[in-house]
């Protein structure tokens, strides 16, 4: 199928958890409602939604969409990639405090040809050569990730998106059309990979976050595998896997909580439909954010003049910042707090009585995600300034936005230990 054509069934195909905006049914299936008679009382708290971004196919040096003759995809734009492009996704995260994943194509920064030696990995098979976009460019563009780690996540994506036989490509390099996982020993290679690209370029370690190629995907076991994908990427160190729930996503009666579920503990996230199609570039974006992700491709961030990148950076700032002062959502800084703040948002229950705000954790750690659910964000809105206190669980952080005839707190608390916790609030 068509690349174009996938990313349009993408919008259209969502499941139910995610086919809303979040203002609208999608938020209320994801709340916590505290009992019926808090809409009378002057304070209302919950447990607010994340919003993380997530960017694909950040890597390729070339633009140039070379599907029709079985090389990749790439970005689809009519110009080379700039250390530019890398800068635009940083100033997205200064923006907003946050630090967008960037999920990565790397075989465009195989310095050392490695990739010759990595079967299905390239078009070009044993004759890799990827000596044109090895340059200066690549340790600038290096610099710009490691001198801004709060403002760019490297999240793995893949090595050249595909998988080729024989010069021919089929979607795509981690999982088939049928969403079966390739054979474990090409997907161990292929991570191996991708962890030495990045130690030729100094960029780190693994990541811990994974967006399959073409959202092909299964949650679970498929046909003639032992294992799931699930499984060897947490052997890697892996907690969470972004995707959207469409019809290349397999197995999807096995999630067991809607907007995610938890495969060998880790985290898989329905990202929803993006606002654009993947190749579009040089428009200022305009529209809600469709799920629990605002999720985009490169192009969608970058203006065809890499000077004029800025334009359409601010435009998705225009978008999203409304998302940090709303009760019911939040801009997660990084993907380890949007991660914690998605299950508490969905899973812990919160019960106001008299000035207590009380939290039931049960489902939450029952969950078993292999990420420490230690930590979450409750807003409050109150129409008087209040103090907060707790016995049983730390408040890290309080903050608060004045409306005209209310105040919004914003807490950040960290449990002391297992078993449920309250706080305690007072009129300051």
């Amino acid at each position: 199928m068509k690349r174009r054509k996938f990313l349009k069934n993408t919008t259209l195909g969502l499941s139910a958890t995610a086919a809303g905006a979040i203002s609208g049914g999608f938020l209320a299936s994801c709340l916590n409602s505290n009992d019926k008679k808090q809409t009378k009382m002057d304070v209302s708290a919950l447990i607010p939604i994340p919003i993380q971004i997530v960017i694909d196919d950040v890597g390729w040096w070339s633009g140039k969409d070379g599907s029709a003759y079985q090389q990749p995809y790439r970005t689809g734009i009519d110009r080379n990639h700039t250390v530019a492009d890398y800068r635009a996704i940083v100033k997205l995260g200064k923006e907003l405090g946050m630090r967008p994943q960037a999920a990565m194509i790397l075989c465009e920064w195989d310095k050392n040809n490695i990739l010759k030696n990595v079967p299905h990995s390239t078009w070009m098979g044993k004759k890799w050569d990827n000596s044109k976009w090895v340059g200066p460019w690549l340790e600038e563009a290096a610099d710009v990730i490691n001198n801004n780690k709060k403002h760019f996540e490297i999240t793995m994506h893949g090595l050249g998106h595909e998988w080729w036989t024989n010069g021919i490509f089929t979607r795509a390099e981690w999982a088939d059309d049928d969403g079966i996982m390739r054979p474990k020993h090409d997907i161990e290679r292929h991570i191996q990979a991708f962890a030495e690209i990045l130690q030729q370029n100094n960029l780190g370690e693994l990541p811990k976050s994974f967006v399959p190629t073409n959202f092909s995907h299964s949650f679970g076991v498929t046909k003639g595998n032992d294992v799931s994908m699930a499984e060897i990427l947490r052997e890697h160190g892996f907690s969470y896997i972004n995707t959207p729930y469409n019809y290349n996503f397999h197995n999807i009666d096995r999630v067991q909580y809607g907007v995610f579920g938890v495969d060998s503990g880790v985290l898989t996230v329905d990202r929803g439909s993006d606002l654009l199609d993947w190749n579009v570039i040089g428009v200022i974006p305009e529209g809600k954010i469709n799920g629990v992700t605002c999720g985009m491709h490169w192009a969608n961030l970058l203006h065809e003049d890499p000077e004029r990148n800025s334009e359409i950076v601010d435009g998705w700032v225009k978008v999203l910042a409304p998302y940090k002062n709303k009760p019911e959502t939040m801009l997660a800084e990084n993907s380890l707090v949007y991660q914690k703040q998605l299950v508490h948002s969905k899973l812990t229950k919160t019960t106001r009585k008299e000035n207590k705000i009380e939290f039931d954790f049960s489902a939450t750690d029952n969950a078993g995600t292999i990420i420490s659910n230690d930590e979450f964000t409750i807003k409050i809105k109150s129409q008087k300034e209040l103090s907060f206190s707790s016995g049983d669980i730390q408040i890290n952080s309080v903050s608060s936005n004045k409306e005209s005839d209310s105040v919004l707190y914003s807490l950040n608390l960290k449990r002391k230990g297992k078993g449920n916790a309250s706080i305690t609030y007072k009129s300051a």
